[in-house]
């Protein structure tokens, strides 16, 4: 669908993006990219969307026209009332369309149609692109920082409606978040971007058996528990974890069995997205500076 290469974005003579290696998104992919403040992320976004200077090669055959997103800031016709600019975006009209409708009350939006854009709150201002990209049904959909600023029964509804609407179609979705349940929830490989580059990308399963093993088993960090792991190899984590790497299903047994003889409260994970991500970084600083393998 697309392929990424060689790419190359720089504000003024700092380098923002560098796309060594090819990476190609394949339809029906649900992409989960992250990465720190300063990453590269919402710029790779941006490049994409051609809307900011790069050099190397962007390649797809989908026409500016099948892509659609929501950025962090997205701007609208304000000397019209809203329902106008959706009508005129989407070229229906509102009360014609039950889908639409059922989205609007959804984001209970009904109130904001006869506003102006200029009138509507930050969130507001959200709701109406999210509603604008949901509708639009394109191939390639960008969500940048979609639930920034939600609380958390709000960004559990809102995620929960864009996996419900994109469930049965093949649709590529890429998801710029800080929320790591919410990739997990909606992504199936992760791209991950560090200081302008990237560090790896892949299937989330892949990955996560690259940098932490089969499994990991987390216990809290104090001087009991740190401990009790001293005999076993440990990875980095969050600071208030402990984060132990299972390469084999015997290894899991013995930790586990260790933990409970001791009762200590532990979690399993084969899917922490946080702790292998941190690893990734770590590997990629660590020695080699060449951007690692696409897996």
């Amino acid at each position: 669908m697309i392929t990424i290469n060689n790419l190359e974005v720089k504000y003024g003579e700092q380098v923002a993006l560098q796309v060594k290696t090819p990476i190609t998104f394949e339809e029906g992919d649900r992409i989960g990219i992250i990465g720190s403040n300063g990453a590269g992320k919402s710029t790779l976004v941006k490049a994409i969307l051609g809307l900011i200077n790069y050099k190397g090669n962007i390649r797809t055959k989908l026409k500016l026209t099948e892509i659609s997103a929501h950025l962090q800031e997205n701007n609208y016709p304000s000397t019209m009332a809203v329902k106008y600019v959706i009508e005129g975006i989407l070229g229906i009209k509102i009360k014609n369309n039950h889908q639409l409708n059922d989205l609007i009350s959804f984001f209970d939006f009904e109130n904001c149609l006869n506003k102006k854009f200029s009138e509507l709150s930050g969130g507001q201002k959200q709701r109406l692109t999210i509603i604008l990209v949901l509708m639009q049904n394109n191939q390639l959909v960008f969500f940048d920082e979609v639930t920034s600023g939600l609380d958390f029964e709000t960004r559990q509804n809102l995620m929960n409606k864009i996996i419900q609407w994109y469930d049965d179609k093949k649709s590529t979705i890429c998801i710029v978040s800080h929320y790591y349940e919410e990739l997990d929830q909606l992504a199936n490989k992760i791209l991950i971007l560090d200081k302008g580059k990237v560090v790896d990308f892949g299937y989330k399963e892949t990955l996560f058996e690259k940098y932490c093993g089969k499994a990991i088993i987390t216990i809290e960090n104090n001087i009991q528990n740190e401990k009790l792991a001293e005999k076993f190899k440990k990875i980095l984590s969050p600071e208030h974890l402990i984060a132990i790497p299972c390469y084999t299903k015997e290894m899991e047994l013995e930790i586990a069995n260790r933990l409970i003889n001791k009762n200590v409260n532990f979690k399993r994970s084969n899917n922490d997205i946080e702790i292998m991500s941190i690893n990734a970084k770590a590997n990629y600083d660590g020695g080699n500076k060449n951007e690692c393998e696409v897996v």
